[in-house]
């Protein structure tokens, strides 16, 4: 299976921003593993504050939930399925639409989630990034440079 590195969350945080601006909007977007862990975040200039808890909560639920947040939006509504879910695991589910899984070989590897639009909007950013991931249109062994200590010499990771 699959294991999301830091790398590839780099790369899809990169590709949601592009996709953010050709929509005109200031995102926060965040990464997680499988387990909910955060593992990339990026807040745009001009994005709400209140939206880095917000697409945090986003990525952590289609993990611990295993389905786009979206799903959720409709059954938890009062008479649906799923009424007062989020009230569970001490409100930390979130049930606006935003928050996608991503699936290797149909297990959840991670997830992504955004806020700075309508759902809809937070939608179509954070797909950009699921179907980039699904598709690998990026390079996984890209490496980061990086200046270590004061020899002035570049390594790669």
């Amino acid at each position: 299976m699959y294991k999301l590195t830091l790398a590839t969350a780099k790369k899809l945080l990169e590709i949601a921003e592009e996709r953010a601006r050709q929509l005109g909007l200031s995102s926060d977007i965040a990464i997680v593993d499988e387990g909910g862990n955060l593992i990339a975040f990026y807040r745009m200039d001009h994005a709400r504050i209140a939206g880095i808890d917000i697409a945090q909560g986003k990525a952590w639920t289609s993990v611990a939930m295993q389905m786009p947040t979206a799903n959720l939006a409709q059954t938890a509504l009062p008479g649906g399925a799923t009424y007062g879910i989020n009230t569970t695991n001490q409100g930390r589910l979130v049930i606006l639409g935003g928050g996608i899984p991503l699936m290797d070989q149909g297990k959840v590897v991670g997830g992504i989630g955004v806020s700075g639009g309508t759902s809809a909007q937070d939608i179509d950013v954070a797909n950009a990034a699921v179907q980039a991931f699904e598709n690998r249109q990026y390079h996984e062994n890209e490496y980061t440079k990086a200046w270590i200590g004061s020899s002035k010499q570049f390594y790669n990771y």
